[in-house]
């Protein structure tokens, strides 16, 4: 009898605890900034939407010589102005398996945002390479890769 007793309290205030903790929204970690957070359009999460761009072998491959270098020199630049406008959080190449050459991350999560941003790049343009957009959420902490990265870079 006693120890039904002891089960039937344990229980009483397990479930007491619980609806108590359900009531209370859950403290923030103690870590959190949420003056950080903000700044990188995190939500509760600490992620946002962006969009995925997937540079592909395009339809208009330009011989070598330096119409070609002259075009990868705008791609370049055009990488450069996006990254510096905050419009650009992540670049970088494939290795051209299957056609795959590149890859954009942009800080919007509007499709029709991203395909004006890279209609502006020489490749594009060019048809060298043609674009494939996605969406995409993940870690706001995206938003510093460029800061970060000019900080890390010798060049």
């Amino acid at each position: 009898m006693g120890k039904r007793i002891f089960l039937i309290g344990l229980g009483w205030l397990m479930a007491a605890g619980l609806a108590a903790a359900q009531g209370e929204p859950p403290a923030p970690a103690p870590h959190y900034d949420a003056q950080l957070a903000k700044s990188l359009g995190a939500d509760e999460r600490g992620m946002r939407s962006y969009v995925l761009v997937v540079l592909k072998t395009g339809p208009n491959k330009m011989a070598e010589g330096p119409a070609r270098s002259k075009m990868f020199q705008g791609h370049f630049a055009n990488i450069q102005r996006l990254a510096a406008d905050k419009k650009l959080v992540l670049a970088g190449p494939f290795d051209g398996n299957d056609g795959w050459r590149g890859v954009f991350v942009f800080a919007t999560a509007d499709i029709e945002q991203a395909r004006q941003y890279v209609a502006t790049d020489p490749v594009i343009i060019s048809g060298e390479m043609v674009a494939e957009y996605h969406k995409f959420y993940g870690s706001a902490a995206l938003m510093s890769v460029n800061d970060i990265h000019t900080r890390i870079e010798k060049k």
